[in-house]
């Protein structure tokens, strides 16, 4: 089977600033029919239908959801959706979080995860794994994507929370480049993954905060949001 992965930007798309303008959330006070534009584009450059595309409404919580396409809204309350199916794309709308994509070839099962600080931290990648696992994934054959985030440089956060932080997600902890408490979240989640013995982990390093061909919203809020996204080709 063979697994997809795609990453958008903020450009070529519908919205007016500051959501300019390839923004895909519909939560962020952007013109509704915007959205609706860019989604329909997202879809129209991956080839496949509108309906095919799976969207969370997500909390920053840890729960999982499955699905198989056939789902006519997004999956309420939830951080990581997981399919077998393929032509259903995952999607998963980030903004500083670290987006994770997950997929076993062999097994031919997806995942799609928004993990931001809380998220990451309560276990939402491990619980989206053991879902995969519950569908036939095994941990040595997935491959992992961390996507693009807000960097370990960038994320200034008070002492205690990246205390905390990192007494959840061992790795995550660090100092800014002022030299102050931060937390670098790829970090953490690499290591919990290669814990968790997942095979072949990958990391884009793009910042958002440093760059500006994404969006950003501890860098300038209020703003759109960039979608990774993972499928399964039929």
């Amino acid at each position: 089977m063979r697994i997809r992965r795609v990453v958008t930007t903020r450009a070529g798309g519908r919205s007016k600033p500051p959501f300019d303008s390839f923004n895909l959330g519909d939560h962020v006070g952007d013109d509704p029919d915007a959205v609706a534009a860019n989604r329909r584009r997202l879809a129209t450059e991956l080839g496949l239908p509108e309906n095919r595309l799976a969207w969370m409404e997500q909390v920053h919580g840890r729960t999982v959801t499955v699905v198989d396409g056939t789902e006519s809204e997004p999956a309420e309350a939830t951080d990581a959706l997981v399919t077998s199916t393929p032509g259903v794309a995952l999607v998963a709308l980030v903004a500083d979080c670290v987006p994770v994509l997950l997929g076993d070839p062999e097994a031919g099962v997806v995942a799609a995860v928004h993990a931001g600080r809380v998220g990451a931290r309560v276990g939402v990648v491990p619980a989206a794994l053991e879902v995969m696992v519950s569908q036939g994934a095994r941990p040595e054959r997935v491959e992992a994507l961390l996507g693009p985030a807000v960097c370990g440089d960038c994320y200034e956060v008070p002492g205690p929370m990246a205390e905390d932080v990192e007494a959840h997600l061992p790795g995550s902890a660090c100092k800014s480049r002022k030299g102050t408490p931060a937390l670098d979240l790829r970090a953490g989640l690499w290591n919990q993954l290669a814990d968790l013995g997942v095979g072949r982990i990958g990391v884009d390093p793009r910042c958002t905060m440093e760059d500006e061909t994404l969006f950003s919203h501890r860098r300038s809020a209020p703003t759109g949001r960039i979608a990774a996204v993972t499928w399964m080709e039929q």
